[in-house]
């Protein structure tokens, strides 16, 4: 059930049973499907001499008859029409066409009639129609993952498109899978609803056939759920390696673009990759604390240049022909050092710039203990202090809102003034509108850990013992989420069947996807679950992975368009 195996599986189907010199035309979305699981290397390894985008190759003329194209796109119909053109008018000798997802009979006739000339060799389904960024978490990479957010009154239209991607992406992960799953969404998430139905209508009625996988001793589980029931883990400073790359540098398809450090000299502000598949330090460290990294960095840096002085005592030609032999990975192992060690000087001088552990602790404050008045002095302190950044003030007062939106709308209110006069990038009413589309009267989980029993006693035990770190105490809604899966208490009321498929017992594979975005922390904590071997396997995914400015963006996104849209109604 690792996500990333299966898409290499289906690239190295396509590539090496197709000999000779190669082209791979991929599209906007399937280009970051292969490159996350996939390199440069093993892609020439592969006969693979060229790598295009199905947009430039419509406009060159230029014949390659040699070269074998061997397209890997998603089934779209703006696709369609492409490729009908360029069967119309052949530049390569041969053309082997995969689609990322289901095709529809339609398709396949136009596809047909386009190919006068007969250079289509093979048309394949190869279900990878998702991005797979670390064995349990994929992303469908929506650029339009705002529209989760908006009443369906306003783009009914937007929003059927929205959950047709998902549902698509949904699909292929269960096929690539090779399960067809009992369904259940959140209650409260009209959205989550109707992907989880329409979900359904796709593998138990329209493509039933192609669903009917071997039945397994229990049926696995999908869960649609929706970002809004926890707003919080997007908003909150992150200090785990992974997450914090991502939230304070930024992170997209486990790469990093060092030119977005603008105070690193021209030859250093490259593309860095940033995979737990491909870099064995990463691997090890990517869940671990901000200060254990940086003891572990130190420790390669020592047997870097450990190794550095051996290289410096050549005497001899042995000497040399085993420096020779040893010099691929000697420059590899250089690479690595000066890559961990950019990153993590760099984010040390934000933190610091941005006066991040005392943000940071007021925000864990917030998530996670009680006390209304301490909370609003200290969140006061901070909107007046002039360190703090614009975006680091609202993220207080968000996080100050949905915690304690029903309790003192005065000190709200004053705290909503404060931001707007400290902080002119704040867009008037994007609290208020959080409020609306995440408050408490919108969610469904224990967000705080004050509504349920068990949670309250839990709170209060982690509160007499202390915590290990205070800055890493928060722990997502989804962490609650897995718990009551794991010990078959996920309330029915709660999380609904669709149409009449239950579960019997435990199911031993869950993939949870979160319409709205998912971030690391939370694909951190379906690993850490994982870990425990409690029998079950969870697999996250969602329309996009967020940091704090991408979850802000989505929310002005959507705010505005709510704005324009009521007007028209």
């Amino acid at each position: 059930m690792v996500l990333v195996t299966s898409v290499r599986d289906y690239i190295n189907r396509m590539l090496q049973d197709i000999s000779g010199m190669k082209v791979l035309i991929l599209d906007s979305e399937t280009v970051s499907n292969v490159s996350i699981v996939y390199s440069q290397s093993e892609l020439l390894q592969k006969e693979v001499f060229l790598v295009e985008m199905i947009d430039s190759i419509s406009v060159s003329k230029e014949s390659m008859s040699h070269l074998k194209a061997v397209y890997f796109i998603r089934p779209t119909s703006e696709n369609i029409q492409k490729l009908r053109y360029q069967l119309a008018h052949p530049r390569f000798g041969e053309y082997h066409l995969f689609f990322s997802n289901l095709l529809k009979d339609t398709q396949i006739h136009i596809l047909a009639d386009s190919d006068e000339q007969e250079v289509v060799q093979q048309v394949q389904e190869y279900y990878a129609d998702f991005v797979a960024g670390d064995p349990y978490h994929f992303t469908l990479n929506m650029a339009s993952n705002h529209l989760y957010m908006i009443p369906a009154v306003v783009d009914p239209s937007g929003l059927q498109r929205f959950s047709d991607r998902v549902v698509d992406g949904i699909a292929a992960v269960f096929l690539a899978l090779k399960r067809r799953p009992v369904i259940r969404y959140q209650r409260t998430s009209d959205t989550a609803k109707r992907i989880a139905q329409e979900t359904a209508k796709l593998m138990y009625q329209h493509e039933s056939a192609l669903f009917d996988f071997r039945r397994t001793e229990s049926s696995p589980l999908l869960l649609v759920i929706d970002r809004r029931d926890d707003p919080v883990t997007p908003l909150l400073n992150q200090w785990t390696y992974q997450a914090m790359v991502h939230e304070l540098i930024g992170l997209q398809d486990n790469k990093v673009d060092l030119k977005a450090i603008g105070s690193l000299p021209k030859d250093q502000q490259v593309e860095v990759v940033l995979s737990s598949e491909q870099d064995a330090f990463f691997k090890s460290n990517m869940y671990e604390n901000f200060g254990d990294i940086g003891m572990n960095i130190k420790r390669m840096v020592d047997d870097f240049q450990q190794v550095a002085k051996s290289n410096q005592n050549i005497q001899t030609v042995e000497d040399m022909a085993r420096f020779v032999d040893n010099y691929p990975e000697y420059k590899k192992m250089q690479g690595n050092v000066s890559k961990h060690v950019t990153l993590v000087t760099e984010m040390s001088k934000l933190v610091e710039a941005r006066k991040l552990m005392m943000v940071s602790q007021t925000e864990q404050d917030l998530a996670c203990n009680g006390g209304q008045g301490a909370a609003y002095e200290a969140v006061t302190n901070l909107l007046n202090n002039e360190s703090v950044s614009d975006i680091d003030r609202l993220r207080l007062v968000m996080l100050y809102a949905l915690r304690y939106e029903k309790e003192n709308p005065v000190q709200l209110m004053q705290l909503f003034n404060k931001l707007a006069s400290r902080s002119p990038k704040y867009k008037p009413g994007l609290v208020q509108f959080l409020l609306k589309q995440a408050g408490v009267e919108k969610r469904t989980g224990d967000l705080f850990g004050n509504r349920d029993l068990l949670n309250i006693a839990r709170n209060m035990a982690r509160g007499l013992k202390g915590v290990e770190n205070v800055y890493t105490q928060h722990q997502p809604l989804l962490f609650q989420t897995m718990e009551s899966i794991t010990r078959g208490r996920l309330r029915d009321v709660d999380y609904p069947f669709v149409g009449d498929h239950f579960q019997q017992g435990r199911p031993q594979e869950v993939v949870i996807f979160m319409v709205g975005g998912t971030t690391y922390e939370e694909s951190r904590s379906v690993a850490l679950q994982n870990a425990t071997n409690s029998g079950i396997r969870f697999i996250l995914g969602g329309s996009a992975v967020l940091n704090s400015k991408r979850f802000l963006k989505d929310l002005e996104e959507a705010q505005r368009i709510s704005r324009s849209g009521s007007h028209m109604v």
